[in-house]
């Protein structure tokens, strides 16, 4: 496996986008929420967010520890890539991973969501807002009650 491949792997998914921040690691990002980080520097430990039964496994193996500053977040790292995760199951993991983001993103900052300013959900309706669709129930007026209004 090589950053390439990896690379590959993670921008096949939707919404996804890549910084580099540190000085050396690669960061893939939904939402602006990372889900992968890989060191551009050789041995390119790479490391990505997992679930706590995965994690429990993938800790006991050769090669992948608790990822530095972010295993409280279930994130493992791989020492060496390529050295301990076969591709198939990196790219099941990084897909699991991108998969734990993406559902505590707002929907929102989804990939595939409405965007301010775009077609929002009037447009959905044949451009009319809810209340005029007749999706709303009206409100009832509130009166003061009748001892404390005013006679003339």
């Amino acid at each position: 496996m090589t950053i390439e491949g990896l690379r590959g792997i993670c921008r096949s998914l939707p919404g996804v986008t890549e910084d580099v921040k540190w000085g050396s690691d690669l960061c893939f990002l939904v939402g602006g929420k990372m889900f992968v980080v890989v060191n551009l520097e050789p041995p390119h430990q790479v490391a990505f967010k997992c679930t706590p039964d995965a994690f429990g496994e993938l800790v006991e193996r050769q090669g992948i520890i608790p990822a530095p500053y972010m295993a409280r977040n279930m994130w493992v790292q791989e020492q060496a890539l390529g050295e301990t995760l076969e591709r198939p199951e990196l790219e099941a993991l990084v897909r699991a991973s991108y998969g734990l983001v993406v559902e505590k993103l707002p929907r929102s900052r989804r990939p595939g969501a409405a965007r301010p300013g775009g077609k929002g959900r009037a447009h959905a309706q044949g451009g009319r807002s809810r209340a005029a669709a007749g999706q709303c129930p009206k409100r009832a007026v509130r009166r003061p009650p009748a001892a404390s209004r005013r006679r003339r």
